[in-house]
C-alpha cells in the first residue's frame, strides 16, 4: 500500500459515502410524504417501529428583541427566556405567558428543520 493508492481509496470511499448520504435523505423524503409529515414538524411522531423528530430552527434578531422588550416593558424576562447570545430558553418560553412572549416574536424568526430518523424496538 502506498500513499497514492490511499488516497485513491480515501477518494472512493467519500464518494460512496455522499452517493448514500444522498440516497438516504430521498429516502426520508419519500418516508415524509408518504406518511404526510408536516414541515412545522416540532417534536416527535412515531409511526411503527419508525421515529422522526422534527425541529423548527429559531433565530432571535437580539437588536430588535431589546428593542421590542424596551418597548413593551419586557426587558426583565429576557435573561430567563434568552440565552445570551440570544437564544430562546424553549422551556421558559413555552411557559410562560403569551402577554409576554406575544410582543418579543417580532425578533424570532422561525423556520422548520430537516427531521431525524432513528428505529426503535418494537414493543
Amino acid at each position: 500500500m502506498n500513499l497514492e493508492s490511499l488516497q485513491l481509496n480515501w477518494a472512493i470511499a467519500k464518494a460512496t459515502e455522499q452517493s448514500a448520504h444522498e440516497e438516504r435523505r430521498k429516502i426520508h423524503d419519500q418516508i415524509i410524504a408518504f406518511l404526510g409529515v408536516p414541515a412545522d414538524l416540532d417534536g416527535t411522531a412515531t409511526h411503527g417501529v419508525l421515529k422522526i423528530t422534527g425541529r423548527i430552527d429559531r433565530k432571535v434578531d437580539g437588536d430588535v428583541l431589546q428593542e421590542l422588550a424596551r418597548n413593551a416593558g419586557l426587558s426583565d424576562h429576557l435573561s430567563a427566556l434568552f440565552r445570551w447570545k440570544p437564544e430562546i430558553n424553549r422551556k421558559a418560553w413555552d411557559a410562560a405567558d403569551t402577554s409576554i412572549t406575544g410582543p418579543l416574536l417580532g425578533a424570532i424568526t422561525s423556520k422548520p428543520g430537516r427531521p431525524s430518523f432513528a428505529l426503535t424496538e418494537k414493543k
